[in-house]
């Protein structure tokens, strides 16, 4: 008889269950706007940021406090991975692998995240003396994508027609009344395809209208992006100015990717970039982190932008492949709890992995932890989905206490509301779920 596959000792331990303020890294105020806080008020749309530890109850345990000298570990740990940090930042030609290794543990400087960010989705090259030349190149043309698709047709015509007026006017100094006459665009002039009702597939108008209606689906998913933020929310000149730049990436995205176009919770995936970039202390970075922020969104959306293709859900590079390899992650893992999960209670890990996987995780935890998170995702030498993966099923090993006792309505209202967890407890399982792989 095959023998039953034993469960790590590590896998039950209450220490992974136990909420823990240590190793978390809060957000930096922006300088000089307002610093981040968060409002009484809760969200208008539902999430599963728990910023506080839940009520005690019968199935949670608890252990003790970390000691002094586990809070001196740490210290010194963030202390040395700040200084390898800041000598990889150094180097004229920066090492990726080395600094994909440290910062994998966590950025303990958040003033050294906007940087980081750029090079570990491959919008800095490692070549330091290129930086000028490559930033100055991406602004001027993310500048262009501006100009060029946020036009309106009537604009676009007009400058058509006036360019070809101004022209015509140059050879024909002397015929003032003549150039008057060709300003004016006459119903003749007007093609086809340039008229507003036109329903060509090429017309400008009938594109134009199309556009309107995932601008206005933007505009709505922006203005719900973490309302309890006033970084992002808010009456204040600096909150809508950072709305109206989400919107504005978000549209010259969708104006781009005609394959992909908008999908609804993409304005959550491109919040912490932003926000990030934002922040930078130097200030000329700060002030281009619009553009910094699309291209980098851009570079992030192409590890995961087949999870956004519904032509693709049913392939084999899709969303739903991907949920299977996380059912398959798990089982590999812990077959007990993947056999209670999938079997016993029948809850479809597309019940609450979609979302998961989809939104890289931004609407389970509160904004800092999702910053620590993203430090590993992108660090992650084989792909932030690999790694996005490896946390899922950690997320699910670190409540299996809870979901080996629970029917499908518990653990369903489980895994739907994530419930308050460490960080780096997640994370260091998440690590050990991939040295047991290798």
């Amino acid at each position: 008889m095959k023998k039953k596959k034993q469960v790590p000792e590590w896998m039950n331990s209450a220490l992974w269950s136990t909420p823990s303020d240590h190793g978390r890294f809060d957000p930096p105020s922006p300088p000089p706007p307002p610093p981040v806080s968060v409002k009484e008020d809760s969200r208008t749309i539902p999430t599963n940021q728990n910023s506080s530890p839940p009520p005690f109850s019968s199935s949670s345990v608890s252990s003790p406090t970390a000691s002094a000298d586990d809070i001196s570990r740490q210290a010194q740990a963030q202390a040395q991975a700040q200084v390898q940090l800041l000598a990889e930042l150094s180097r004229k030609v920066i090492d990726m692998r080395e600094l994909r290794r440290v910062a994998s543990q966590g950025i303990p400087d958040a003033a050294l995240r906007p940087t980081l960010w750029k090079l570990l989705l491959g919008y800095l090259p490692p070549d330091r003396a290129l930086w000028f030349s490559e930033l100055t190149k991406k602004r001027s043309q993310y500048k262009n994508f501006k100009d060029d698709l946020l036009m309106n047709p009537s604009e676009i015509t007009r400058r058509m027609y006036n360019s070809n007026s101004n022209s015509a006017a140059h050879d024909i100094d002397d015929a003032k009344s003549d150039t008057q006459t060709r300003l004016l665009l006459s119903r003749s002039q007007i093609t086809h395809q340039d008229h507003p009702l036109s329903l060509g597939k090429t017309s400008i108008w009938n594109q134009f209208f199309q556009d309107t209606e995932i601008i206005e689906q933007i505009d709505r998913d922006v203005k719900r992006t973490h309302p309890d933020i006033d970084f992002f929310s808010g009456d204040s000149h600096f909150a809508k100015s950072n709305q109206e730049a989400l919107k504005t990436i978000l549209i010259i995205f969708a104006k781009l990717n005609s394959g992909i176009r908008y999908v609804q919770g993409m304005n959550e995936v491109l919040a912490p970039l932003f926000y990030v970039f934002k922040n930078d202390p130097d200030e000329e970075n700060a002030a281009f982190a619009e553009a910094d922020t699309f291209f980098c969104f851009v570079e992030l959306l192409s590890g995961f932008q087949d999870n956004f293709c519904q032509q693709l859900d049913n392939s084999i590079c899709g969303i739903r492949s991907t949920i299977t390899r996380l059912s398959q992650l798990l089982k590999e893992h812990d077959e007990e709890l993947w056999r209670h999960l999938e079997v016993t209670t029948e809850v479809n890990p597309q019940f609450y992995a979609f979302r998961w996987i989809t939104l890289l995780l931004t609407q389970e935890f509160n904004f800092a932890d999702i910053l620590h998170i993203w430090d590993v995702i992108l660090s992650d030498p084989e792909g932030p989905q690999e790694t996005l993966l490896r946390i899922c099923c950690a997320m699910l090993i670190l409540v299996r206490r809870r979901l080996l006792a629970g029917d499908f309505t518990s653990n369903l209202k489980l895994l739907q509301s994530y419930p308050y967890t460490n960080i780096s407890h997640l994370l260091h399982v998440a690590n050990k779920l991939r040295v047991q792989s290798v």
